[in-house]
């Protein structure tokens, strides 16, 4: 017999979104035993990171508590490959970032229920607000990666800047946060293939944001239908 807790985290999620979830969780781990075997602080970080995603597509801020946990542990695995955009722009950017908005989604619980944020339609000058300071911090990182003699010094700027709008969007609790990381882990998975060419026990990694752009693109179509029921309500 199930206890009450399991049945009722069970319930807390759709069998849809519990299947995402094991697929997810089966090719991580798949994929680590065929091409790595060794790195698992990138297992670790992949299956918690696969975690947070989920639970954030259901606006839940322990989602973002686990991503805390997950840039920590990214930022450490980029330092490997000397992907020093991707480790500053974790632990310096998203990291501190994914504190405020997990504060911001348990200040903001949808009618008193702390399992699910309230959904923010942004306004035009927020976005525009958005899109100059994006301008702004991916012009100072591109001359920090450029100084640290970055691997994939364009694309690692890239990801500078589609995160600083994913993390923006995150804090602001709009549904479009999730396009704006599926963004990201399209970068990812080309900065990593690219890096899997050099040493095969990377690819782990790409399937690791292949699945990342899979819950993604899920994100952003609950959160749009949360956004309609929490409007309609």
């Amino acid at each position: 017999m199930l206890s009450k807790k399991t049945t009722a985290l069970l319930n807390y999620f759709t069998k849809g979104e519990l299947l995402l979830w094991c697929i997810s969780v089966v090719l991580i781990l798949v994929s680590f035993f065929i091409f790595d075997r060794e790195n698992y602080l990138t297992l670790a970080a992949s299956l918690i990171g696969v975690t947070s995603l989920i639970l954030s597509a259901k606006g839940n801020p322990f989602g973002q508590f686990l991503m805390i946990i997950f840039s920590a542990l990214y930022g450490i695995i980029s330092f490997t490959f000397s992907y020093y955009g991707e480790m500053l722009t974790y632990l310096g950017m998203t990291m501190p970032m994914a504190v405020f908005a997990l504060i911001s989604w348990l200040k903001n619980p949808y009618n008193g229920n702390k399992a699910e944020v309230k959904v923010n339609r942004l306004k035009i000058k927020e976005f525009v607000f958005m899109i100059l300071m994006a301008v702004v911090i991916t012009g100072i990182f591109y001359f920090i990666l450029a100084a640290f003699h970055t691997a994939n010094l364009a694309l690692s700027t890239i990801s500078v800047t589609t995160s600083f709008i994913a993390v923006y969007l995150t804090f602001k609790r709009s549904p479009f946060y999730a396009v704006a990381y599926a963004a990201n882990d399209v970068v990812l998975i080309i900065l990593w293939t690219l890096a899997t060419l050099v040493n095969i026990t990377y690819l782990s990694v790409i399937i690791c944001f292949v699945m990342f752009l899979v819950n993604d693109i899920y994100g952003f179509i609950n959160w749009s239908k949360m956004q309609k029921r929490q409007e309609e309500i």
